[in-house]
């Protein structure tokens, strides 16, 4: 079995028991403390926004929603169908377009990419998440994706984010309930040195234009009633003419 072929049946898994409320998923906050605060990292490096928009590991399509109401044409697209399950019955009026794929499938991401020409993408939270021999593949994927004039914008957790998770798994009571049914699919963070990431859009023949750190918000909420914030890192990549 494959490294994404494992990871494909715990997605398709924790999508099928998972609630349908918005809010209800550990990383399914607001777009309003997510996607519309990222966007001004990314809109400035534009070059076309009229392009598609690929929003990249879209699950329940919280996010995509946001991203249909701000780009003329905005694909989720996920790696686990029972995500796109989700994502269809909560955007009855089909602001967007959902499909299945394995961004880290060359084939599926040059299909995907002869059918929209060049994409801006948007992903968030989708490379930690990877198993180490797909992280390259999916940064490649991207590439497909931007072609020439697109642009992708990364959400990432940094290495600091770490400890602020295994603080949460460890606690007195165990996970949080948000948080268990993520360990309990064995879909558990992995660790990506800060420097990888931009070395993996490197490698796959992009530049990164700009770059920074940023909370990366949750619906999870701390002793205090807050939300947890996990320490994060943002890339804006593309081709340089």
């Amino acid at each position: 079995m494959s490294v994404t072929s494992r990871y494909r049946e715990a997605w398709e898994g924790f999508w099928r028991e998972a609630p349908g409320a918005p809010g209800e998923v550990f990383w399914d906050a607001d777009p309003a403390l997510t996607a519309e605060l990222h966007l001004p990292l990314l809109t400035p490096h534009l070059r076309d926004a009229g392009l598609p928009l690929v929003d990249l590991g879209c699950g329940n399509g919280t996010q995509t929603r946001f991203l249909a109401g701000r780009f003329p044409h905005v694909v989720g697209v996920d790696l686990a169908a029972a995500a796109l399950d989700h994502a269809r019955r909560a955007d009855p009026a089909g602001r967007a377009a959902y499909r299945q794929l394995n961004a880290a499938d060359k084939g599926e991401t040059e299909a995907l990419h002869a059918e929209l020409g060049d994409a801006n993408v948007y992903l968030r939270g989708v490379l930690h998440q990877c198993d180490p021999d797909d992280r390259q593949p999916l940064a490649d994927g991207i590439a497909t994706l931007v072609g020439r004039r697109g642009r992708a914008l990364l959400v990432e957790l940094s290495e600091a984010a770490r400890p602020v998770l295994g603080g949460l798994a460890q606690g007195p009571s165990g996970p949080p309930p948000k948080l268990a049914p993520v360990f309990r699919h064995g879909i558990a963070p992995g660790e990506v040195a800060d420097d990888a990431v931009p070395r993996h859009l490197s490698d796959a023949g992009l530049t990164v234009l700009a770059s920074g750190r940023a909370p990366l918000t949750t619906t999870e909420t701390g002793p205090d009633g807050t939300p947890v914030r996990l320490p994060s890192l943002w890339l804006v990549a593309g081709r340089e003419d």
